[in-house]
């Protein structure tokens, strides 16, 4: 509610302020609540042509347009100093009418034009010019980031063979929609954490609900997805939504989905799921003594090494199945057998979510079935579906949940069944046994989607030579 009386303070007291500037320059009050009308009337007293209205019409070039065309205006009534120019972009609701009702402020002429700059000269000193430059070239790649493309790079091995430690990529935020800012008053260039001194990069005294633009697609199961760590919503960090950890995986569930996960094979909606050569179990490899596996060799072939016991010649690797195959063929291995945790497994370091403490157990290999949340669809509310949407009721969708004697509790009123008010997805990396995915922490909700992962543009290899520690093949190639 403070959200929307603050969008509706700024943009009436704006539109007053025009109006008063408008009646000062012979224009109409009117137009200055007519939308896009209201801009051709700018574009004429600062004598821009009034075809670039059109330009409001495309993303991120309509940001430069529109404040261009009102700092042009302001200047046509002689309010050029840098002060003038931050509260025309900042507080427009005060400025504007503050103007509007000054006599001594005057419409000049068209700001634009060759006669007025002759009758008005003025120049910026250097500091100025500098400060111009950089604040604008802060918003331009602010602006790039946060609507159209954003740089990341892979810092773990959770994608491998898919994706790989030191890949550069682009990720769109425009296939799935740009999210506009949830926390917009934050450091330029930094996610949550000031570079060099530490601290927050961030200010939560303005927070916006979540929105999302319109996208060129939805989300597809198995596209690789950007998203923000659901789990830090809880303590030591407690961060806003747009502000948690970046995290990249592959979505193999959909809103509505029924997941299972058996010996290692993932079933969406009775059909087999994401399989890829690309997939990398866990295997045992047994070698004869006194050889063992070469290390240099493992790391030639980027074999994973998760394990070892060089005294009994045992070792694990985490390697695809192609790669298991080309290993049995060498000559000191004896035998190499794909690790899958077995059913009743209950090892705390495998146990997976949402790790139900009434006997039942689910691993990361061994899973489901469950339905993956989705928007508008209800799910009864029992020993077995709470643990599971738990905290998707009471975390990410902002209800209070209680327990009692006599039922479930929410928001304070007993309840048998719950409505869903947001889609979730169900994430999983490649790496199926070095992943901290899905398995481990449940649901993402749809206002944590940043976007989709679509080109790596450079890829880096921490060994080798300069140039051999670019990985050539894989640049600028886009991401299945």
């Amino acid at each position: 509610m403070i959200y929307y009386i603050f969008l509706a303070i700024y943009f009436i007291g704006s539109w007053v302020g025009l109006s008063l500037l408008f009646k000062k320059a012979g224009k109409p009050t009117w137009a200055a609540f007519v939308p896009f009308y209201r801009e051709v009337v700018i574009a004429e007293l600062v004598a821009r042509p009034k075809w670039w209205v059109l330009w409001l019409l495309v993303p991120i070039v309509n940001v430069f347009v529109f404040f261009g065309l009102y700092f042009d205006l302001i200047k046509s009534f002689g309010k050029r100093r840098f002060w003038e120019t931050v509260a025309t972009a900042l507080v427009p609701f005060i400025v504007l009418p503050m103007w509007g009702n000054d006599p001594a402020v005057r419409y000049l002429g068209p700001s634009n034009t060759e006669e007025f700059k002759k009758k008005y000269p003025y120049k910026k000193s250097a500091v100025r010019e500098w400060t111009d430059a950089i604040i604008f070239a802060t918003v331009a790649a602010s602006l790039i980031r946060s609507f159209l493309i954003e740089p990341y790079v892979i810092p773990t091995g959770s994608m491998e063979r898919s994706l790989l430690v030191g890949d550069f990529l682009f990720v769109s935020k425009l296939n799935y929609g740009p999210r506009i800012p949830m926390t917009p008053l934050a450091f330029p260039f930094a996610h949550h954490t000031m570079p060099i001194t530490g601290g927050k990069a961030y200010s939560e005294l303005i927070k916006i609900p979540y929105k999302r633009l319109p996208g060129f697609q939805e989300i597809k199961r198995n596209d690789v997805v950007v998203f923000n760590y659901p789990m830090d919503a809880d303590a030591p960090y407690n961060r806003p939504v747009d502000k948690r950890e970046n995290y990249i995986k592959r979505c193999v569930g959909m809103p509505g989905d029924v997941l299972t996960m058996k010996e290692t094979k993932l079933f969406v909606n009775g059909e087999e799921g994401y399989e890829s050569k690309n997939l990398q179990p866990s295997f045992i490899v047994v070698t004869e003594q006194p050889y063992g596996l070469d290390p240099e060799r493992l790391k030639e072939k980027r074999y994973e090494l998760a394990s070892s016991d060089p005294s009994r010649g045992v070792y694990v690797l985490l390697i695809t199945r192609e790669e298991a195959e080309e290993l049995r063929q060498w000559n000191n291995v004896k035998e190499v057998i794909e690790q899958i945790y077995s059913a009743d497994d209950n090892s705390a370091e495998i146990q997976a979510f949402p790790f139900y403490e009434d006997g039942t157990i689910w691993n990361y290999d061994n899973f489901g079935p469950f339905t993956v949340p989705k928007k508008g669809w209800s799910v009864k509310l029992d020993s077995k579906t709470l643990p599971l949407y738990r905290r998707a009721i009471s975390i990410y969708e902002g209800n209070t949940l209680e327990e009692r004697n006599d039922g479930v509790y929410i928001n304070g009123k007993l309840a048998d069944s719950y409505t869903f008010k947001m889609d979730y997805y169900w994430m999983m990396g490649d790496n199926r046994h070095n992943s901290l995915d899905s398995r481990g922490w449940g649901f993402v909700p749809e206002d944590h989607i940043v976007g989709k992962a679509v080109m790596t543009f450079m890829s880096y290899d921490e060994d080798g030579s300069f140039l051999t520690k670019i990985r050539w093949n894989k640049l600028f190639r886009g991401i299945n």
